[in-house]
């Protein structure tokens, strides 16, 4: 199996040499490692050329010539990779050197020659900007349970990422045999959360439940695992206006296009409607006035609320915070 890096950089020069470091010292090294800088206005491209001179591997580096954001820069580079294997990277984290290797195991292929998974995601430990330990995993801070990690293991991961995402990028890795169905990649999504989704529908995934990499907490991250504090909680829940709840019901349209007639299980099908309809209802709460109480009661005794959001805490969001 051929293993492909995708990583993709932008004014990363404080923390990139420490992450391409780690992948040069990965166990199971990759046979290439694509990386898409987005317009960066710093050192980065020359880090990563610098490092291209001596890494143990194959490196090609594209530079987009005007800032295009995360998601396209991602989307394009995992288009470039060539191998059977595509994982992705970020600029500012550090991965354990079993990382790959584990990967490229869960995707193996079975005793009767087909594939042994489509998709791999591990936990991290969290660290703070010297790599210092703050005592906590990704998993845990995100809320992705023992009773969501069995589902997964069962393969219903799909209840899980209907509900909120769990699959984070840098943590994952997929076959590239998906590519075709996976590319382009819907605007409004983030990377991750269609990849994750998508293959948990027509694909095998497993989830390795141990800490594979260090993802670092930093004040100039564009995307991390959430606010920890109460008054960030309750900003980014203030954030989830109506235009917020017309985008996500989109989104999930997109998924149901996508999959277009390929056979999926109705019980996935019912879902994937049901979380359109749900973010539909909520996205209709917002500037309810008093009508929202009992649009709130609606979708609880519907069930959507545990179904398709975090249930309780979700509702009681919609109540107090629309």
């Amino acid at each position: 199996m051929r293993i492909s890096v995708v990583l993709c950089t932008c004014n990363g020069q404080t923390f990139l040499p420490r992450q391409l470091r780690s992948l040069a010292d990965q166990e199971r090294r990759p046979d290439e490692l694509v990386v898409f800088d987005d317009a960066s206005t710093d050192e980065s491209d020359a880090i990563v050329r610098r490092f291209a001179q001596t890494a143990p591997f194959n490196v090609r580096v594209h530079v987009q010539p005007g800032r295009i954001g995360v998601m396209r820069n991602f989307a394009a580079a995992i288009g470039a990779a060539s191998g059977d294997m595509i994982a992705c990277c970020d600029q500012d984290d550090v991965w354990h050197p079993e990382k790959l290797a584990r990967a490229e195991v869960a995707l193996g292929t079975t005793q009767n020659g087909s594939p042994a998974a489509d998709l791999v995601f591990s936990d991290a430990e969290l660290v703070d900007e010297q790599l210092r330990p703050l005592g906590r995993r990704l998993w845990e801070s995100i809320g992705f349970c023992a009773s969501q990690r069995r589902l997964a293991e069962e393969g219903r991961l799909w209840e899980v990422l209907i509900r909120f995402n769990a699959v984070t990028g840098a943590g994952m890795a997929f076959r590239e045999s998906w590519r075709n169905l996976l590319l382009p990649i819907p605007n409004g999504w983030m990377y991750d959360a269609w990849i994750g989704l998508m293959l948990s529908i027509v694909g095998r995934c497993k989830l390795i439940d141990e800490p594979l990499w260090s993802y670092r907490k930093h004040a100039t991250q564009q995307i991390g695992p959430g606010p920890d504090s109460l008054a960030g909680r309750i900003a980014a829940a203030r954030r989830m206006d109506q235009s917020y709840f017309q985008v996500m019901a989109a989104n999930f349209s997109d998924v149901v296009d996508r999959l277009g007639q390929r056979p999926i299980d109705l019980a996935i099908a019912a879902r994937l409607r049901d979380k359109i309809n749900h973010c539909q209802a909520r996205a209709a709460m917002r500037g309810a006035g008093g009508e929202r109480a009992s649009r709130v009661a609606g979708e609880l005794l519907s069930g959507r609320y545990h179904r398709c959001a975090l249930g309780w805490q979700s509702a009681a969001q919609d109540i107090l915070l629309a």
